[in-house]
């Protein structure tokens, strides 16, 4: 599995509610059963109008099949290559 980071342009997603946000999560829930194991979702950053996901997948098309059963775009895949955070510096 790798993992990816998806960004999502969604009108107005930055102002959903909790009840929208939760319909949101059950849609990629719905899809990820689906297609389990070959996508996981880990977590999602809200802001404006985008989400950016964080996925493990086993490839690019993983994740292009759970933008087409969600109904959310997959605007632009990222593969994430390595992690740092403050404690690389130590």
């Amino acid at each position: 599995m790798h993992r990816f980071v998806i960004e999502r342009d969604i009108p107005s997603v930055g102002s959903f509610d909790c009840n929208q946000l939760r319909e949101a999560s059950k849609a990629s829930n719905t899809a990820l059963s689906e297609l389990a194991p070959r996508v996981q979702w880990e977590h999602s950053y809200v802001a404006n109008d985008k989400t950016f996901c964080v996925y493990l997948a086993e490839d690019e098309a993983a994740i292009q099949d759970h933008a087409k059963l969600s109904g959310f775009p997959a605007n632009r895949i990222t593969r994430i290559s390595s992690m740092i955070d403050p404690t690389t510096a130590n």
